[in-house]
């Protein structure tokens, strides 16, 4: 027998936080996501720069009835991942940055794992479902934002109220009826944090993001060159950015998630950047294993480490980096050819070639 709705949506709550999980919030389908029509046209302008999957069948990802004929209700749950930066021995070289979401485990197969929980109780209640860890066509946020999940932010990050910006969103769509929550107010006011704080202006106007000059984008996605106009202002990032959420002063709450597959790996904060370019094939996947790093791979990795040696390497780190340029993968013997023609124009009396072309 199928519960009524009500009791539906708090059997499901019970269990969501017993596995775990953070927030789990309803929203009813009456038809498209609110923001189709404005997803339609960011793609149109091309903003989601190479993310071509993006592109395909957007009416599917805009409207859940076309992935599940029937679909009523969408269940939002979010897994908290903040994780305080652990105590470690100072490295020998500059280190490199990455996004706080990538520092333990991948969290597709951790999230998963509960939503199979989720779906097999609404099994047993007679709905069908299916179930999305950012890994189907569906916009999540918007969603989010009618169940009551938090809301869209400027920087069009998810904004919950007790987790801020660091946590997971997964969805289960189900053709049962599951008793909605009331969405929430926005409540960013009149604050820009987030776009004062991108260093290249990706965030061009309160919640509109044009991926093509992401530094997550840039980092992660694109499998090609780091543009030149870009390479400066990437910094010593190696793997996403997390500038926009560290601004926003709605993670002033944010704690330290339960989940200890998401602490840091000592490669996170304790390896030098130099010592990344020793990594070969097999060696970079044994150490990103069950990191989100590993789907990257090597090249466009060794590409990013690269970049970052040339803004914030010293003159320890060119034998490795003269090395590499003569790497047989034209993505890193570039990359590494521009790092040390900045190291030596940081730190030698003298460019190594002077008016280069490659000089901003």
């Amino acid at each position: 027998m199928t519960p009524d709705p009500p009791t539906l949506a708090a059997n499901l709550k019970r269990l969501a936080a017993s596995l775990g999980l953070h927030d789990c919030r309803i929203a009813l389908i009456r038809g498209p996501a609110p923001h189709a029509a404005a997803f339609q046209a960011w793609l149109d302008d091309g903003r989601h720069a190479s993310m071509d999957w993006l592109a395909r069948q957007p009416q599917r990802r805009s409207d859940p009835r076309l992935v599940l004929p029937g679909a009523r209700s969408v269940v939002t749950l979010a897994l908290n991942y903040w994780q305080p930066r652990p105590p470690a021995p100072p490295p020998i070289g500059a280190t490199g940055t990455i996004a706080r979401y990538a520092w333990g485990d991948d969290y597709h197969a951790l999230l998963d794992a509960k939503l199979r929980d989720l779906a097999s109780y609404l099994e047993d209640c007679g709905g069908t479902q299916k179930l999305y860890a950012d890994t189907g066509p569906i916009l999540e946020r918007d969603w989010a934002t009618a169940a009551g999940l938090g809301w869209n932010g400027k920087s069009t990050l998810q904004i919950h109220p007790t987790l801020g910006c660091y946590f997971f969103l997964a969805e289960i769509l189900t053709t049962l009826d599951i008793a909605p929550d009331t969405p929430l107010n926005d409540h960013c006011g009149k604050c820009t944090r987030c776009l004062t704080a991108c260093p290249t202006q990706a965030i061009t106007a309160p919640h509109h993001l044009d991926a093509r000059r992401c530094l997550s984008y840039l980092t992660i996605e694109n499998q090609g060159p780091i543009p030149l106009e870009f390479r400066r202002p990437l910094g010593d990032r190696i793997y996403g950015c997390d500038d926009c959420l560290a601004a926003c002063p709605w993670n002033r709450f944010a704690q330290a998630s339960r989940e200890s597959a998401f602490a840091a790996r000592p490669f996170v904060h304790q390896w030098p950047l130099r010592q990344f370019l020793d990594l070969d094939p097999a060696a970079f996947t044994a150490l990103f294993r069950h990191s989100p790093i590993r789907r990257l791979k090597l090249p466009a990795f060794l590409r990013n480490v690269c970049v970052a040696l040339g803004n914030v390497g010293t003159l320890d780190d060119l034998p490795a980096l003269t090395l590499a340029s003569s790497n047989p993968h034209p993505l890193i013997a570039e990359h590494a050819s521009w790092a040390l023609q900045e190291i030596h124009r940081r730190l030698s009396p003298s460019p190594l070639i002077p008016n280069s072309p490659n000089s901003l």
